[in-house]
């Protein structure tokens, strides 16, 4: 099976004199690229906007499917269709329209009959697809190599990557909760899942209108936001803007005065005068990741009143990503100059996406006509600055606009832009029942502060004292699914419900779904006492100990605290490590609830600390176990037969009975459970 696309099944990989052959290419490009605008070798006099749809995979469960491949081969020879990094990622190309008439409800009968299409097949090999900004029920150990496209294409950019990383990946966003987690691969990067929109400009204009570009890239991030929640944690507005920026950033760690711009970013200045001056930075800045086959000399091309496809520049250019990115492309023998617009995520509908899609392409062409001097009416920074705000705060953001006003993000776009929008729209020649759909989806938007991110966040929130989070991840994306196939956007939507996820259940079907990971923990040389407040305090019967490193040392029940007051010893000064069983029974994040409740049946034990790489990352006890088994008995009873349901009661309560009726013994042996499933237990103690 291919990916769809030829310069994915090519590796790309650089040696020195390649790396240097290739930067020659890329050079060649640059200077026909610079001849050709010289020569107004470029097309003119139309404008023409098109769009990529990323998606989600999802199974039964409601967690990430990787079925891309089998899925593109039902949907063969349709060229449509194209993979994405992660095996459960799809991609869906719209054809270009002209922007004008009814060029905007074209393009969103083909992106619905685009997604429909992917939805039928997907739904005939028992998965689904879903259009959101990152997935909730995305987890880590979905993102292992294993769940990488077989590209050669990618996995030599994740080498290249990984090699420039360290070998590790490294993680620190904060929002309302904080994230800070380790990878061994560039696969975080496929959390992420956008809708992107190209606007056709010609090449006169064209640094008019990317500076346009960056200082509606705030304002349109504000009014967009989907993508929340990212392992359970509530973050930015548009997680996917700081996720994405670390996942390929290729700066080396460590503090240091030198700047050095991410191969994710806003850019650092303001265009000038010719789109040249962005392919020249982005070669100075960035050294060339991968290379391609080099079959063309543009130069002697454009002697033939050929249009060069300038591979080598247009591969460099796909491995930096500016937000607004320039892109180069040739349509029916003509080339032409567009304005990729990455900021937009996926979802929360199509309907969503193509009001996103007319309100930034109407602006683009509104102020193109008014505004020409941007750089003399806001800092560069500045513009940054609001971009990343509204990536952090969405709706809520407050900007400082054109010549310094201070304004709110709903403010600007209901008095300010949204009037520019239909303006603009109404000057393309846009038909005006679609002027009047697509806007008023976004004037709905606003008033009623309903994004995507507003809506799962409230979802999310509401659910919080009767779910854990895999109940609440799961109930975000079966409603997603729901609320996508009525049509409505996202200001109509009503809340996530529980019920909608349960008929596909697996919220328990692995540790990681239901562990508690905020933790109450000790050291070995704290004091009994602390220890003991911390179980009346928290109500918890067992207690954690780590080292200054997150390394689990021990544990501290309930059971010993009190054999040791009862016994007449100070609580005062007797450190935790004398009562503390050392080297517990532990389970992995990723352990089966299944086997991990077998085990606790086994050795007897009253909790299973969760480490991940040598760390302590969570807990789950008997309590949690018994409330698991009853949900769990519960769906399985549902499953039975009538002439079943008698007899799977009556064997499912014994057991759950006997497991609760027998006490857990600290003194047990333990040991970590780490073995396949169904392979026979190890009864030699081994670390995580």
């Amino acid at each position: 099976m291919t990916t769809t696309r030829e310069h994915k099944d090519t590796d790309g990989a650089l040696d020195a004199e390649r790396q240097r052959e290739f930067t020659s290419a890329v050079l060649a490009d640059l200077r026909a690229l610079d001849r050709m605008i010289a020569e107004r070798r470029f097309e003119t006099g139309v404008r023409r906007i098109g769009a990529e749809q990323e998606l989600f995979l999802i199974d039964e469960q409601w967690a990430p499917a990787r079925g891309v491949l089998a899925l593109l081969d039902k949907l063969r020879p349709d060229p449509h269709y194209t993979t994405e990094l992660g095996q459960f990622q799809l991609e869906a190309n719209c054809d270009p329209q002209v922007f004008g008439g009814d060029g905007l409800s074209k393009m969103h009968a083909q992106l619905d009959l685009l997604v429909g299409k992917a939805r039928t097949a997907a739904r005939e090999l028992g998965m689904e697809v879903v259009l959101m900004g990152i997935l909730p029920t995305m987890r880590q150990s979905h993102l292992g190599l294993d769940g990488m496209v077989p590209s050669k294409r990618y996995l030599q950019l994740n080498k290249v990557l990984t090699a420039m990383r360290g070998g590790r990946f490294e993680f620190a966003i904060k929002g309302l909760d904080e994230l800070t987690i380790e990878h061994d691969s560039v696969m975080v990067e496929a959390c992420n899942s956008s809708f992107q929109v190209h606007l056709q400009v010609s090449p006169e204009e064209f640094a008019r209108y990317y500076n346009l570009a960056q200082l509606l890239a705030g304002p349109l991030m504000s009014v967009s936001s989907n993508s929340p929640i990212l392992f359970g944690k509530r973050l930015w507005a548009e997680t996917r803007i700081a996720l994405f920026r670390q996942a390929v950033d290729t700066r080396a760690k460590g503090g240091t005065i030198r700047e050095q711009e991410a191969r994710v970013s806003f850019g650092t200045r303001w265009v000038r005068q010719s789109v040249v001056e962005i392919f020249k930075e982005d070669i100075a800045r960035f050294r060339p990741l991968v290379g391609t086959d080099l079959d063309e000399d543009p130069m002697a091309m454009l002697d033939r009143g050929e249009a060069p496809q300038l591979k080598a520049l247009r591969l460099h250019n796909g491995t930096i990503y500016r937000w607004n990115r320039a892109c180069y492309g040739i349509i029916d023998g003509k080339p032409h100059l567009r304005i990729e617009n990455r900021i937009m995520p996926a979802g929360p509908s199509t309907l969503d996406e193509m009001a996103n899609a007319a309100l930034w392409c109407g602006l683009m062409v509104e102020l193109g006509h008014r505004l020409d001097d941007v750089p003399r009416r806001m800092d560069f920074d500045q513009a940054g600055a609001n971009f990343y705000t509204a990536a952090r705060e969405g709706i809520g953001a407050h900007f400082t606009w054109l010549d310094h006003e201070d304004i709110s993000a709903r403010e600007l776009m209901l008095e300010r832009l949204l009037p520019l929008a239909e303006a603009g729209l109404r000057r393309q020649g846009v038909v005006p029942t679609d002027v009047k759909r697509y806007l008023g989806v976004i004037e709905e938007r606003v008033r009623t502060a309903r994004t995507g991110a507003r809506w799962q966040l409230s979802s999310w929130n509401s659910l919080r004292d009767r779910s854990t989070p895999a109940e609440r991840a799961n109930a975000l994306v079966a409603a997603t699914v729901a609320r996508q196939d009525s049509g409505r956007p996202v200001s109509e939507w009503e809340r996530a419900r529980l019920d909608e996820a349960h008929a596909k259940g697996g919220n328990y079907r692995r540790i990681e779904h239901y562990m508690t990971s905020d933790l109450f923990t000790v050291q070995a040389d704290d004091a009994i006492e602390m220890v003991a407040n911390l179980m009346i305090w928290e109500r918890i019967r067992h207690v954690p100990v780590e080292d200054k490193d997150h390394r689990l040392v021990g544990v501290v029940t309930h059971r010993a605290v009190l054999r040791f007051i009862m016994d007449g010893g100070s609580a005062r000064r007797t450190p935790v490590a004398e009562i503390m069983k050392r080297d517990p029974t532990t389970v992995t994040p990723a352990t089966r609830t299944l086997e991990a409740l077998q085990l606790m049946r086994r050795l007897k034990v009253g909790c299973l600390p969760v480490v991940d790489e040598g760390r302590l990352v969570g807990i789950v006890t008997e309590e949690d176990f018994m409330d698991i088994a009853s949900r769990m008995l519960e769906d399985q009873l549902s499953k039975d037969g009538p002439d079943r349901t008698s007899d799977s009661l009556d064997r499912s309560a014994v057991a759950v009975a006997k497991a609760d009726s027998e006490p857990a013994d600290d003194d047990v042996p333990d040991r970590t459970l780490d073995t396949p499933r169904g392979a026979p237990a190890d009864p030699t103690p081994r670390t995580s």
